[in-house]
């Protein structure tokens, strides 16, 4: 394949386009926020992102390589077809159940991250295990479409994979450097227009060429490959459904959701964006779904591909591009390709923003520096956009299986920071020793039932699984889902236990050492009257453990309600009366 210059140019024009549209939001909002408050600005952009810029930018976080790329080769690949291409629905169903139930609780209590309620409630040691599956999800998600681009971009204008990949992360980390949300708000914008004209000039040339046959006629017979609409086989359908779940469901909880949602001017409007951006995935994958349908309606050994077709060629991940190539005009397929990396960089400056806002605000001030001051938490931002940035680049660029670490790591998502997550705002009464019960349950069923990506084999074999032609275990019952149930009710039923064993006084208020019982809600349970009538607990016992608020954590939170209907973990605070 020859080396193509005009795609490249087209491609160095899109990228500083993209990189001067992010400078001028950080420039036109740089002086967001008052002299006390410039980090939050740059996490949740003051609270002030408006329905239009705020619906794109929901909407770009999604619709990313991923999004654009998995959906078209879901429909490709014969075994699968349009009923397994689950990411729109799951991920527009996602949206609405996130703004239906989640959006308006979060955003009116004032929180700043998505794990501030976590550690509001749990303390900050489960607020930093919390983070571990967070960050891991953000890092292999931005990781592993850093790396489909470089294949992407390779395929079409024949560069090294490598550079593609340094300098496209390059210009996502910069301009998330200098601008946060506000940066990355506007360049979605833009990113979301040029992914939406792209694909959709790119459609009708590829469905008109020679080589293809009508794709209403291949999505019901066989022509040169099983019919792209797919079907979903009685053996199969356990499977598809805990697919499903963890797309619906484990789609809620990430930071790149939550950070648009706290940066809208209201509870309303967060909600409100929340359903623009649904309806906004649904209608993206359009263009994405017809090319799939287009490369299984076409005879390749007709065209300048040759043979084999790309299945054969196990190129079927990258038929959006190949089809791009080879059934487009040129200037029309870099075209196409400026719109496969601009969703590539909408969701790569996403993740790496919000993995480094969680990490700044929930684990360096309020677990280690609870009194630094605007200026430091803006600096540890910036200096963690780069570490994460050079990190996610440098998985995509060494990690044979950066796709079966992000399947893992957004499976650790769905099982353990879901229920958490619905724990934390819906169930009263839950505390961190049910938390970290639920924590460890939902991880080690998720990890004992095997990771074929990764080639991990299972400790636990459920109904139905069986061995593919690899020699790997495939599980069919649908052990996700049943890993996440786990994790919610071993949260709830461990916190009511602890909470009856400290409260009955069967042990002692000394072995609450996490503070998660005993402090918090002696207030409520625990008035003169039952200490003095206890047979089990003494009044000497329970004199130092009285009810603590926090003066410092709690002023970090926006909404200082948000902090009034619960007490603050004391291993967070400091007594009033020192």
């Amino acid at each position: 394949m020859a080396f193509h210059v005009e795609g490249l140019v087209a491609i160095v024009v899109f990228y500083l386009a993209i990189l001067a549209v992010g400078i001028w939001a950080a420039w036109k909002t740089k002086n967001t926020g008052s002299e006390g408050d410039r980090s939050e600005a740059i996490i949740v952009g003051g609270r002030d992102i408006g329905l239009l810029v705020g619906g794109f930018t929901m909407t770009a976080t999604w619709v990313g390589g991923g999004y654009i790329n998995g959906t078209a080769e879901a429909v490709y690949v014969p075994d699968y077809g349009l009923a397994w291409a689950q990411a729109p629905i799951g991920y527009s169903l996602s949206l609405i159940l996130g703004g239906l139930f989640f959006a308006k609780p979060m955003r009116s209590k004032g929180y700043v991250t998505m794990l501030d309620p976590f550690q509001q409630l749990y303390g900050k040691r489960m607020g930093g295990l919390l983070f571990i599956p967070a960050l891991m999800g953000e890092m292999f998600w931005a990781a592993a479409i850093f790396s489909a681009l470089g294949a992407t971009i390779s395929v079409i204008i024949d560069i090294n994979v490598n550079i593609s990949v340094i300098i496209s992360a390059l210009i996502a980390t910069m301009y998330t450097l200098v601008g946060g949300l506000y940066s990355v708000a506007y360049t979605d914008v833009v990113q979301l227009f040029c992914i939406f004209l792209g694909l959709w000039i790119s459609v009708p040339f590829a469905m008109s060429h020679p080589a293809v046959t009508d794709i209403g006629l291949t999505a019901v017979h066989q022509v040169y490959q099983a019919p792209w609409l797919g079907s979903i086989n009685s053996l199969d359908i356990y499977t598809w459904l805990d697919n499903f779940f963890l797309l619906t469901l484990g789609g809620i909880p990430w930071q790149a959701y939550f950070q648009r949602v706290l940066s809208s001017s209201s509870a309303t409007y967060a909600q409100v964006l929340s359903f623009l951006a649904a309806f906004g995935c649904l209608v993206m994958a359009i263009p994405a779904v017809l090319i799939g349908a287009i490369g299984a309606s076409t005879a390749w050994n007709q065209t300048d591909y040759g043979v084999p077709d790309p299945k054969s060629k196990k190129e079927a991940d990258m038929i959006l591009p190949i089809v791009l190539q080879y059934l487009c005009p040129v200037y029309i397929s870099f075209f196409g390709l400026g719109a496969v990396s601009a969703a590539v960089m909408s969701s790569a400056d996403s993740s790496i923003l919000s993995a480094s806002s969680m990490f700044a605000r929930n684990i360096y001030q309020l677990s280690f520096r609870q009194n630094a001051s605007d200026r430091e938490i803006v600096w540890v931002m910036r200096i963690t956009v780069l570490l994460f940035g050079a990190s996610a680049t440098a998985m995509a660029l060494l990690a044979s299986s950066v796709y079966g670490l992000w399947y893992l790591s957004s499976d650790l998502v769905y099982i353990i920071i879901f229920p958490q997550l619905l724990c934390v705002l819906f169930i009263k009464g839950t505390n961190t020793y049910g938390a970290i019960a639920g924590y460890l349950f939902g991880l080690v069923l998720r990890i004992t039932g095997g990771e074929p990506y990764l080639y991990l084999q299972p400790l636990i074999f459920y109904p139905g699984w069986y061995q593919d032609d690899n020699n790997i275990y495939i599980q069919r019952f649908p052990f996700k889902t049943l890993a996440m149930l786990t994790s919610f009710f071993t949260n709830v039923v461990v916190s009511y236990l602890a909470k009856y064993l400290f409260e009955s006084g069967t042990l002692p208020p000394k072995l609450d050492f996490l503070d998660a019982v005993v402090a918090r809600y002696s207030r409520e349970h625990m008035d003169k009257a039952t200490l003095v009538k206890s047979d089990n607990i003494v009044l000497n016992e329970l004199a130092p453990v009285n009810p603590r608020h926090s003066l410092t954590l709690s002023s970090t939170f926006t909404n200082k309600e948000a902090f009034n209907y619960v007490d603050s973990s004391p291993e967070l605070s400091n007594t009033e009366d020192n």
